[in-house]
C-alpha cells in the first residue's frame, strides 16, 4: 500500500474540507441517496435575509407589557419563540405570538392577521432586492448562499431528484426561485406554505416523496437551516445536512452558533456554514 493511500485511508472526513464542517458521531455515508429535500430561505436563498429583524420588532411592538419585566427579557423570550419555530410555516410563529398576547391578558388577533402584517413589513424590506433581480441590476449569485449552485449542480450530476420545501408562502417561494434561476433544478417540485396551513408541511412533503417513489428514508437526504426539516428527516431515517449559515455575512464561512448547536441537538448528521466544499461534501456523503 502506498504512502498516499495509507494517508487517505486514515484521513478524517473533516480533514478534506477547506472550510468549517462538523460531523455527528452517528454520521455514516449514504451511497444510495436518490432524493433530496432542500429548504429555501437561509439554505439557498438570501433574498429574505434579515427576516427576524422584521418579525421581532413587530412582536415587541404588539405584545402587551407585564409590570416589572425588562425589555431584554421580552426580546429574549420572543427571539426564542421565533427561532425555535424556524423552518415551520410562518403561521406557527404567529400562532405562538397570539398565545403570548392572550396569556398576558391581551386580545389576540387571528394569527393570519399577524402573518399578513408581517409579510407586508417584510416585503417592504426586500422589495429593492426583488426589483434589482427582476431588472437584471443584481446577479442571482448575490442572493444565493455561498456555493449553492455548485451543490445543486453536483446533486443533479449524480442523478438525484431535488425538491424545494419552504415555510415561506408558496407564491413567494416560486417567485424568488425563478428570480434566482433555481426553477431548472426543481421543476414543479417546489412547495411552500399555504394560508390553510394544515394542507402543507415539510413532513407531508417528505412522506409523499417516500410513498410516491416507494422508497425508504435511507434513500433520502434533507438539507436545511431550520430544526423542523432536520427533525422531520431524521424521523424517517433520512440523512440530515444542517446549514448553520451566517446569512448577514455570506461567504465569510462562519457558523451561526445558535443554529449550529440547535441543529446538532435535533440530530443533524453534518453541519456546514455554507457550500464552499460542495464537491467534497457530496463525495463524503456517498462514501467516496
Amino acid at each position: 500500500m502506498t504512502e498516499t493511500s495509507v494517508s487517505t485511508q486514515f484521513e478524517t472526513p473533516a480533514a478534506r474540507f477547506t472550510g468549517g464542517v462538523e460531523f455527528a458521531a452517528h454520521f455514516a455515508p449514504r451511497p444510495n441517496i436518490a432524493h433530496v429535500v432542500l429548504d429555501f430561505d437561509g439554505t439557498l436563498s438570501l433574498i429574505r435575509e434579515g427576516w427576524p429583524e422584521v418579525m421581532l420588532p413587530m412582536f415587541v411592538e404588539l405584545l402587551p407589557r407585564v409590570e416589572g419585566e425588562s425589555s431584554d427579557a421580552v426580546r429574549a423570550m420572543l427571539w426564542d419563540d421565533i427561532m425555535t419555530l424556524n423552518g415551520r410555516q410562518t403561521i406557527y410563529q404567529m400562532m405562538k405570538f397570539a398565545e403570548r398576547v392572550t396569556e398576558r391578558g391581551g386580545e389576540a388577533l387571528d394569527p393570519l392577521e399577524y402573518k399578513h402584517d408581517y409579510l407586508h413589513r417584510l416585503e417592504l424590506r426586500i422589495q429593492s432586492r426583488v426589483d434589482r433581480l427582476a431588472k437584471g441590476d443584481a446577479e442571482p449569485v448575490d442572493f444565493l448562499l455561498h456555493g449553492a449552485l455548485a451543490l445543486l449542480d453536483g446533486m443533479v450530476a449524480r442523478g438525484w431528484r431535488l425538491y424545494l420545501a419552504s415555510g415561506t408562502d408558496e407564491p413567494f417561494v416560486k417567485r424568488e426561485a425563478e428570480l434566482l434561476g433555481l426553477t431548472r433544478y426543481f421543476g414543479d417540485q417546489i412547495y411552500g406554505a399555504l394560508d390553510d396551513h394544515e394542507n402543507f408541511s415539510k413532513k407531508q412533503v417528505i412522506e409523499r416523496i417516500l410513498k410516491e417513489n416507494n422508497v425508504h428514508g435511507d434513500r433520502l437526504m434533507v438539507i436545511g437551516d431550520g430544526y423542523v426539516e432536520i427533525e422531520n428527516g431524521k424521523d424517517v431515517g433520512a440523512l440530515a445536512v444542517a446549514v448553520a449559515s451566517d446569512e448577514a455575512n455570506n461567504g465569510a464561512g462562519q457558523f451561526d452558533e445558535w443554529k449550529r448547536e440547535r441543529l446538532l441537538g435535533v440530530g443533524a448528521d453534518i453541519v456546514v456554514p455554507d457550500y464552499r466544499d460542495a464537491a467534497v461534501l457530496l463525495d463524503v456523503i456517498e462514501g467516496k
